[in-house]
């Protein structure tokens, strides 16, 4: 656990929690381009150095007012102390001295500030700044830039254990007070807490990667071959070789995300789960109707995330259903469907449904109808790195999750 920060930290974090966080869509996340500038990378730098301090801030303060004194238990109290840590590294990460070109604008007034806290107030400006390349950036700007994003990936390490540690501190509350299930306040904050999550996560993953896109550009190589995404990550897992460079992807998006592609990925990593948990020679096979080239922008891992939680589910529950010994399964089917304004996605298997009286939960935190996972320790600095590590089901998160991941990624 870190050690307890000084007060006047405490102070900072009620001050930038005052702001309201500055929306990124989609779309301007991908106008930086397989080539960001080191000019533009550098404004981007600065906004996150600004907002990320802001979401950080929002999330300690509510932290520490949750209902049924859930702010109390031990996990939730680390998971605040994390946010906090990482709140102090980037209110004090130094500033540095720019060209007027790249000086941010005004600073946002708000009453009642004192003079110390209101001159560390976060600027307004957008996250994504065009600056032509023939723009001279000197080898401080860039230094600066490389620092702060080696800061944000010892940030993002540091809070890879949340979801489990925080699903630790819902199961503490559960257990002191005999719930059979979450109320509507405490699920109402863990949605806002995992979106804020997603964002935050999705934000530094991006600004990661586009630095590593234009450093390789900058250094004579090919923007592409700093991508990585979900499939490459998880190739590596199971040892084999990675896919070449796709240059379709500004950072960890992907501007022509092939469905078909990701779905197969899902199936195999799914399937791979499943015969590992149940010990057999071969899960239940997936049959997968889906256009060979049908592409559309999205976030890769995060469609993977959706389609393996589901797969996991319906492998499970057609197993169960038939007995692990049984000669033949029936087969699951995934069915995608075009239309003019979204993309469906349909699973489907005979594993025997959704019992009724369950239908209003499956949306429910911690609500599974397999035994409870063995969550990784609020002790551990790590959690699970990949899919493969992940138990077949018993978190009762991945629903819940996915339909995040489901809507439109904004940050």
């Amino acid at each position: 656990m870190p050690p307890r920060l000084p007060d006047t930290v405490w102070d900072k974090i009620r001050f930038f929690a005052k702001y309201p966080q500055t929306s990124v869509s989609l779309r301007q996340m991908v106008e930086f381009g397989p080539r960001p500038s080191p000019g533009t990378m550098f404004k981007a730098t600065q906004f996150l150095r600004e907002e990320l301090p802001i979401r950080l801030a929002h999330r300690v303060v509510e932290l520490e007012t949750l209902p049924h004194n859930l702010s109390r238990m031990a996990s939730v109290r680390r998971v605040r102390d994390w946010y906090a840590e990482s709140f102090h590294e980037l209110v004090e990460f130094p500033r540095i001295q720019v060209p007027a070109s790249f000086k941010a604008r005004d600073r946002m007034p708000l009453p009642s500030a004192s003079a110390a806290v209101a001159a560390t107030a976060p600027p307004v400006h957008r996250y994504y700044t065009p600056v032509d390349a023939d723009v001279p950036v000197s080898d401080d700007m860039r230094a600066y830039t490389a620092d702060f994003v080696t800061l944000i990936e010892n940030i993002k390490r540091r809070h890879d254990p949340v979801v489990s540690t925080v699903a630790q501190g819902i199961r503490e509350l559960k257990a002191t007070r005999g719930l059979d299930n979450i109320d509507a306040p405490v699920q109402s904050f863990l949605d806002r807490f995992y979106m804020s999550r997603i964002g935050i996560r999705m934000l530094i993953g991006q600004h990661i990667a586009l630095n590593k896109m234009a450093a390789a550009v900058n250094n004579g190589g090919d923007a592409a071959a700093s991508n990585t995404s979900s499939s490459r990550f998880l190739r590596a897992a199971r040892g084999v070789a990675a896919a070449p460079p796709d240059p379709n992807y500004v950072g960890i998006i992907c501007t022509k995300t092939n469905v078909a592609q990701v779905a197969q990925e899902a199936i195999d990593n799914a399937r791979f789960i499943c015969e590992d948990h149940y010990a057999l020679f071969s899960a239940p096979h997936v049959q997968l109707y889906c256009p060979e080239d049908l592409h559309f922008m999205y976030v890769p891992s995060h469609l993977h995330h959706m389609l393996f939680e589901l797969l996991k589910n319906s492998l499970r529950a057609v197993v169960e259903r038939y007995g692990p010994d049984a000669d033949h399964y029936p087969p699951i089917k995934i069915v995608v469907a075009e239309g003019r304004e979204d993309i469906t996605i349909k699973v489907s298997d005979e594993g025997g449904g959704i019992p009724r009286s369950g239908v209003p939960l499956i949306w429910t935190y911690l609500y599974t109808t397999a035994a409870p996972a063995q969550t990784t320790s609020s002790d551990s600095p790590a959690a699970p790195a990949s899919d493969f590590k992940a138990p077949l089901a018993g978190y009762g998160y991945g629903l819940p999750l996915s339909r995040f991941d489901s809507e439109e990624p904004l940050p």
